[in-house]
């Protein structure tokens, strides 16, 4: 950016700070994530100056900015927990342990799997990597990560009853 789209910039920002602050707190009723709100839009308008100042009407392009930072950060997951005095009690779970013959089985049912299948399953459920990491990981779309974590899935739990249902029906 060159000095006079910096000066340009910085005498925008300054007219106008507080009364972004004033609509990102009525947005989310809360001033420091209203600070927070105004940071974001200021970062993002700064790298995207010259596209936001060739906009027919500024001042609605940046409140927009606003918005959806404002909608972003609804949906980010830590911001649905919330602060409590108390800790909850935590569950005693006694897991199985699994035996070797149970490893050796489970390894020849992932060798079922197609390859990507077996990829999305090993990362999501061995290697406890969120939706969105399993996909940045393996370079697909979250929606695909899920459809390959369920269908593969369905087959590991359709190939571990197969083997099963023979065994019973051998002995009938």
């Amino acid at each position: 950016m060159n000095q006079a789209d910096e000066d340009e910039y910085r005498q925008f920002v300054a007219v106008r700070l507080e009364p972004l602050r004033r609509t990102a707190y009525l947005l989310c009723r809360d001033w420091h994530t209203a600070d927070d709100l105004v940071s974001i839009t200021i970062g993002k308008l700064y790298r995207h100056w010259r596209r936001v100042r060739a906009a027919e009407n500024v001042d609605a392009y940046v409140r927009g900015m606003l918005t959806n930072a404002w909608l972003d950060e609804r949906r980010r997951p830590w911001r649905r927990e919330r602060a409590t005095d108390e800790l909850p009690e935590q569950a005693e779970v006694d897991l199985p342990r699994m035996d070797l013959v149970d490893r050796a089985a489970l390894m020849k049912l992932l060798q079922e799997l197609p390859p990507r299948r077996r990829a999305v399953i090993v990362l999501r459920f061995y290697c406890d990597l969120s939706v969105e990491e399993t996909a940045h990981a393996l370079g697909i779309s979250t929606g695909t990560v899920k459809s390959q974590a369920s269908r593969g899935l369905d087959t590991l739990r359709a190939l571990a009853q197969a083997p099963s249902r023979r065994t019973s029906e051998e002995w009938a």
